[in-house]
């Protein structure tokens, strides 16, 4: 990695190494020097200078590497730097020192399956200078409150905005706002995010020179439902909106609600049809509460199909870019993952990650969720059998060592799994070692040291080389887009015996599910089953009705 500096913007690396670089007769000359010492040693005295010499052996051969370096160390400047911003998706104007793992989580992350379009680092940057001159602190901002203070919409506002409200665990919010970023992209808004007291700090501030937290004077965070009187849908039936556009945009009230909670595994009906987005566009305020990954619905809108082919040309890497650009785990949450990772996986030949996590709707005994793990792992490969043989050994060479991390609420799955490869040797000689950071018995989302931990080893599990997640998992989604990997899902058991047949399957892509698809009212009836008329849209392996991008 580079300094903070050369985050900072210096000037070419690749041009301060072509001054530096030595003639062919400097070379010869320094080497020479560098000799000389080393012969009069040798004549003076002997072997025992030899002796000497070969103790400080490291050195010499320390500098030997460095000099004979010299001739690539732009080009590996540039693939650092490059490294640091993600392929462009970062800005560089940034204090290193007040968001560490900015340019510090990509040292951990395998290199990226998905090439990152220019189109996108485009749309980042010109994001960035419009939050910048809309965001909280701007006389745009004022004025856009005074518009909301005074009860009416504006007609042609300078700035228009979609405040985000948290909703349901870490994994749903992360899923939700990376999908409510998404749409102020499309639709060409400022988003600011509500920061509840189980929140502040937990993630960094994504935008250089302004802040996307919601300031605390905002009056409407609070007491929204599907049922709001403000929601779009109440004012769609009660003639506040209309299709047609008639009226003026300044008639309308101050600010309009989007819901999008999955209602019984449902989005609302009205939520993703082009023609109500022409009537939420005249808003210039707009609420927003969601606990879904509705990112995969704005795929099924036409209007928004040509920029998003632009900005995703491969589509299974939407979270997986914009998750990295937009969530920054806060300093304290960092200082967690580097002390663990360093501490206790950094010097593993491979990483496991398995994260579990029981679906509260369908609660099954420890017994069979270990037996179902296990199966998945004996069946993909994924760690090695045990032997009764003490003496097992590795065929050649030092043991390979495979740390795998376990992430769950309990602590049982750690207890049996430690217990398994501490007291059993493996048939292939690998030594397994096995580590859990946590274990809170029950989520706490309303606590923020909690929060701070859960999204640790959320960036814990994205740092391993192979994944195996709980299906359904919204928490499993985030780690496993981050990381770019496909897991491997632990499939929900039948409701009838408590126990899944197939013990898990291979993602088909990295893109978490959307388990809540729209009612797409506004299409022809051969047009309701997408997954039949878009050819990159799938039914989740872990959720038959849901969606998904490949």
């Amino acid at each position: 990695m580079g300094s903070v500096r050369a985050v900072q913007g210096e000037r070419d690396p690749s041009q301060e190494a072509e001054k530096r670089r030595p003639s062919g007769l400097g070379t010869v000359t320094v080497v020479f020097l560098l000799a000389l010492p080393l012969l009069l040693l040798f004549f003076l005295f002997g072997d025992r200078a030899v002796a000497s010499i070969a103790a400080d052996y490291p050195v010499w051969q320390r500098f030997k590497v460095q000099s004979s370096g010299n001739a690539s160390s732009s080009r590996r400047a540039e693939r650092c730097a490059h490294d640091r911003l993600l392929g462009g998706l970062l800005s560089p104007d940034f204090d290193a020192a007040t968001c560490l793992s900015r340019y510090e989580a990509s040292r951990r992350w395998k290199p990226s399956p998905f090439p990152v379009s220019p189109y996108l680092v485009r749309k980042l940057r010109q994001y960035e200078a419009n939050h910048r001159r809309c965001g909280p602190g701007t006389a745009n901002y004022r004025d856009a409150m005074a518009q909301l203070m005074s009860g009416r919409n504006a007609d042609r506002a300078e700035c228009k905005y979609v405040v985000w409200l948290p909703l349901q665990g870490l994994g749903n919010r992360m899923l939700s706002v990376v999908s409510t970023f998404l749409y102020a992209l499309l639709a060409g808004r400022v988003l600011l995010v509500h920061e509840p007291p189980e929140m502040e700090g937990l993630f960094c501030e994504p935008f250089p020179g302004t802040s996307w937290v919601l300031p605390p004077e905002f009056p409407y965070t609070d007491g929204f439902s599907a049922d709001s009187k403000e929601s779009y849908v109440n004012m769609l039936e009660n003639n506040i909106v209309r299709y047609d556009g008639s009226g003026d945009a300044g008639a309308l009230p101050a600010y309009v609600y989007f819901h999008l909670e999955q209602i019984s595994l449902r989005l609302q009906n009205h939520t993703f049809c082009e023609e109500d987005h022409r009537v939420l566009g005249r808003f210039n305020w707009m609420v927003l509460r969601s606990d879904s990954y509705f990112a995969v619905a704005l795929f099924l809108m036409p209007v928004y199909r040509g920029e998003l082919d632009r900005m995703f040309p491969a589509k299974a890497s939407v979270f997986h870019h914009l998750g990295r650009y937009l969530l920054h785990p806060g300093n304290r949450a960092w200082g967690i993952v580097e002390r663990f990772y360093d501490g206790y996986l950094a010097g593993a030949d491979e990483r496991l990650g398995i994260q579990v996590r029981v679906a509260p709707f369908l609660p099954i005994t420890f017994e069979v969720m270990y037996e179902q793990i296990a199966r998945c792992a004996r069946e993909h490969d994924l760690l090695p059998q045990v032997t009764g043989d003490p003496g097992a050994r590795p065929a050649s060479g030092a043991a390979k060592v495979k740390a795998v991390l376990v992430v769950s609420l309990k602590p049982e799955y750690y207890d049996k799994l430690h217990s398994v490869y501490y007291t059993n040797a493996t048939a292939t000689g690998e030594v397994v070692t096995v580590f859990q950071p946590s274990h809170d018995q029950d989520q706490h989302t309303e606590a923020l040291a909690h929060n701070e931990r859960a999204l640790a080893e959320i960036f814990l599990l994205s740092y391993s080389d192979r994944l195996v997640t709980t299906g359904f998992s919204t928490f499993g989604y985030a780690a496993h887009s981050l990381a770019g990997l496909r897991p491997w899902l632990l499939l929900l058991p039948d409701r009838a015996t408590m126990r899944a047949e197939v013990a898990c399957v291979r993602s088909a892509s990295v893109e978490p599910c959307l388990h809540s698809p729209p009612s797409l009212v506004c299409r022809a009836e051969q047009d309701l089953d997408p997954v039949a008329h878009v050819p990159f849209l799938r039914p989740c392996e872990d959720v038959y009705f849901g969606l998904k991008l490949i």
